[in-house]
């Protein structure tokens, strides 16, 4: 009867906690439908971790180590960052920069929507965070999972569960966070601004080159983030090179759901109660909340000072899509514009800030790299 019962006094309410925490994460991506490839493993995850001496992961016994499968999965995806770079190739083999190449000034806005990290950053320094945690916290701003595990886990950040959960719970938020932050700092004038879209047609050569030398430029002045964008430039050239489309298909829905499912597994294996359940976790949720509501506000008034030069004004709220969270962003810009103009389209518009805060979060990555690794 020890044998069998023994193990129910190792129980903890710290344990029971986290399986709560776990229920939650399950309960958004099942009945919110909110990043659920993500978020159900990861709360599944959450509950394996936090049985006492649970055989998924690594255990000290009386018998010797006994390796639990997370943290194998973890040292051979994680530790040498692998997992977000593959994810990283089906992203790139997602997104149609053509909206982008149309209307290049659009960049302007994603990077202006990378404020959020470097207030992030200096946030979590005077808080008191060691500069790589405070560093890897701010990343959360990029919102951007692949780019939060790469840098995080770069900089050996021992807040790696807090930061992964923060980055991948706020990105699934964004049509609950971005919308009320954006009425704030816009007046309903401006957010009925239309902006009819040309259809500008975007030559095939246009399109493959633009992965290539996106890839060599980033690797010119910021040459940590060539294997961020790298990868995600790849993953962008297997989708316009035309001679790869059922690789560039695969990419896009087979690996880049399997990537994610073992990562929400895997990120799991940093979930143990007596690490994630501490004073410094919850301000990491506070200040990645911080992260995306300045993300969000440094794009539109960004794009509130163009309106002040330019002879055709823009509708500031497509600066918010300067985030990484694509496509989300974009869809939410579109759909508060129709709310304030039913004959405002602004969703081509939005697409294109919001793929170049794609690229523009994995270079700040990449930056945050070269700064602090």
């Amino acid at each position: 009867m020890e044998a069998i019962f023994g193990n129910l006094f190792n129980l903890q309410w710290q344990h029971v906690v986290m399986w709560g925490i776990g229920g939650v994460l399950i309960w958004l991506a099942i009945k919110r439908n909110m990043e659920p490839t993500l978020l159900l493993p990861m709360g599944f995850g959450a509950i394996l971790v936090n049985l006492p001496f649970s055989g998924a992961v690594t255990q000290v016994l009386e018998t010797g180590v006994e390796e639990g499968p997370l943290d194998v999965l973890f040292d051979l995806g994680i530790a040498n960052e692998l997992f977000p770079l593959l994810l990283f190739i089906g992203i790139g083999a997602m997104i149609d920069f053509a909206p982008l190449l149309a209307n290049p000034k659009l960049m302007i806005f994603g990077a202006a929507a990378q404020f959020g990290i470097f207030f992030t950053l200096c946030a979590a320094t005077l808080l008191g965070f060691p500069i790589r945690d405070a560093a890897s916290i701010a990343v959360i701003g990029a919102a951007d999972g692949p780019t939060s595990i790469f840098v995080a886990n770069y900089l050996d950040s021992n807040y790696l569960g807090a930061i992964l959960v923060a980055a991948y719970s706020y990105m699934a938020l964004v049509p609950i966070i971005q919308p009320p932050v954006i009425r704030i700092v816009t007046t309903p004038a401006e957010r009925r601004i239309r902006m009819p879209y040309a259809q500008r047609e975007v030559s095939k050569t246009a399109r493959i080159l633009f992965p290539i030398v996106i890839t060599v430029i980033a690797g010119l002045f910021v040459p940590r983030s060539v294997a961020l964008v790298g990868f995600l430039m790849f993953g962008n050239l297997i989708r316009e090179c035309g001679v790869l489309d059922s690789l560039s298909e695969t990419a896009q829905k087979v690996l880049a759901n399997l990537i994610t499912l073992l990562l929400g597994l895997t990120v799991a294996s940093r979930m143990r109660a007596e690490d994630f359940l501490n004073k410094e976790t919850l301000m990491i949720l506070a200040l990645g909340l911080v992260a995306f509501v300045f993300d969000t506000i440094g794009g539109v008034l960004v794009a509130k000072i163009y309106n002040l030069f330019a002879k055709t004004r823009i509708n500031p709220m497509i600066g918010a899509a300067g985030i990484s969270a694509f496509p989300m962003s974009a869809r939410v810009i579109h759909q508060m514009g129709l709310a304030e103009d039913n004959q405002n389209f602004l969703l081509m518009h939005a697409v294109g800030v919001n793929v170049s805060g794609q690229i523009a979060s994995v270079i700040a990555g990449g930056m945050i790299l070269t700064l602090f690794g």
